[in-house]
C-alpha cells in the first residue's frame, strides 16, 4: 500500500503566556491509503495537537517545523482555496459533539454549510445529501433530525451526525480524535461499528486517537503510542497488545482492566505524564521506568526498527518478551 499521509520529524510550539512551549518533539508516522492506525497514550501526550496539526487547526502563533504530506502535497505550506480543499479531504471528528454543533442553528443548517459554500450545492441537493448521510449512519427519519437542534438529540445521535457531516465531503482521510469518549459503552459499541464499517466500505484512511487500548486493537491495523509529545513505539495492533517493545506500551497494557481474569489491583504506572516542555533530557519515560538506566537518561532515544515496528528504547532488544511477565494479555 502507498503512504496517502506521511509526518516527518513534526515539532510544534505554541504561544503561551509564558512563552513558546513545545507540545510535539519530533513526531513521525505514516498511514497508507484504505489503513486505520490507531494514536494511544495519556493525556498531554501530544496525540490531539499532532491532529490538529495534520488538518491545519492549530491556533494562531503556533510554530511548527518539519513537514506533513498528504498524498504528496505540502500540507504545511497550503492556503486559500488549497487549504479548504485539503481540509475537505482530511474530516475532523471531535470528541464532544454539543461543542462543535452551533447550538443555536438546525441539524440541516450544520450539516449543509460546507457543501452549499465550498461546493456550490443547492439547498435542496445539500439537504437530499445530508438525509442520506444520517441513514447511512443508521439514524432514522433524517427529514424530521434535519429540522431538530441538538439540543433535541441524544449524544449518541449527535455523535452520528458528527460523522455523518465528516463523510458529506467525501474524504480519503478520517481523523477521528477521542470521538466515543463521551458516550455510554452500549452507544460507543454502535457508533464504532458505524464508524468502522462506512471507513472499509468507502476505502477511507483513519488516524483514530484514544485512551482505548482495547478498542484501537479492535479497529486500527497499526498502533502508534505517544509519550511526552513523541511517537515511542508503532507496531501491528495485535503485536503491540500481546508483545510490546517500549516499557510504556507494556504500562499501558498492563494497566487496563481484563474481564477474563481477576487481580486485587490493578498495575499502575507512577509518577505522573508530562508534556513535551516539561520532559527531562534523555528518555523522557526514564523516571517513570523500572528497567531505566543511567545510560537511558543521559542518553536522547531515537526510533529504531525492531520486529516489523519502530521502538524508542535502546534497551528494546534485551527486554524484548519480558515487559509482560505477571501481566494479564
Amino acid at each position: 500500500m502507498s503512504a496517502l499521509l506521511e509526518v516527518r520529524d513534526l515539532t510544534v510550539q505554541l504561544k503561551m503566556d509564558s512563552g513558546m512551549r513545545e507540545v510535539i518533539t519530533g513526531t513521525s508516522l505514516t498511514i497508507a491509503e484504505g489503513e486505520a492506525m490507531g494514536l494511544v497514550g495519556e493525556s498531554g501526550s501530544g496525540k490531539s495537537m499532532t491532529a490538529k496539526a495534520i488538518a491545519r487547526l492549530l491556533p494562531d502563533g503556533a510554530d511548527v517545523q518539519g513537514s506533513v504530506t498528504f498524498d504528496g502535497t505540502d500540507v504545511l505550506a497550503l492556503d486559500g482555496d488549497a487549504l479548504r480543499k485539503h481540509r475537505a479531504q482530511v474530516a475532523v471528528v471531535f470528541q464532544d459533539p454539543r461543542a462543535h454543533i452551533n447550538p443555536v442553528r438546525r441539524i440541516e443548517d450544520f450539516m449543509t454549510e460546507s457543501l452549499r459554500i465550498l461546493e456550490s450545492v443547492s439547498k435542496p441537493d445539500a439537504a437530499k445529501r445530508a438525509a442520506a448521510a444520517l441513514e447511512e449512519v443508521g439514524i432514522d427519519d433524517p427529514g424530521k433530525r434535519l429540522r431538530q437542534f441538538p439540543h433535541e438529540l441524544s449524544g449518541g445521535m449527535l455523535q452520528r451526525v458528527m460523522i455523518a457531516t465528516a463523510l458529506l465531503s467525501e474524504p480519503r482521510l478520517l481523523l477521528a480524535d477521542e470521538c466515543t469518549t463521551a458516550l455510554d459503552v452500549t452507544t460507543q459499541a454502535e457508533v464504532m461499528a458505524i464508524l468502522d464499517d462506512l471507513r472499509r466500505d468507502r476505502g477511507l484512511s483513519m488516524l483514530f486517537i484514544t485512551h482505548d487500548l482495547e478498542l484501537a486493537g479492535a479497529v486500527c491495523d497499526r498502533t502508534c503510542v505517544m509519550y511526552a509529545g513523541q511517537v515511542v513505539e508503532t507496531r501491528a495492533a495485535s503485536l503491540l497488545h500481546g508483545d510490546p517493545l517500549h516499557p510504556y506500551s507494556a504500562a499501558l497494557v498492563q494497566a487496563r482492566p481484563d474481564i477474563s481474569s481477576t487481580a486485587e489491583r490493578l498495575v499502575a504506572i507512577p509518577g505522573r505524564p508530562v508534556s513535551a516542555f516539561e520532559a527531562p533530557s534523555g528518555c523522557r519515560f526514564a523516571p517513570r521506568c523500572p528497567h531505566a538506566e543511567d545510560a537511558c537518561r543521559a542518553e536522547e532515544q531515537v526510533l529504531t526498527e525492531l520486529d516489523g515496528g519502530r521502538v524508542r528504547c535502546r534497551r528494546a532488544a534485551e527486554l524484548r518478551g519480558r515487559l509482560l511477565d505477571g501481566a494479564h494479555v
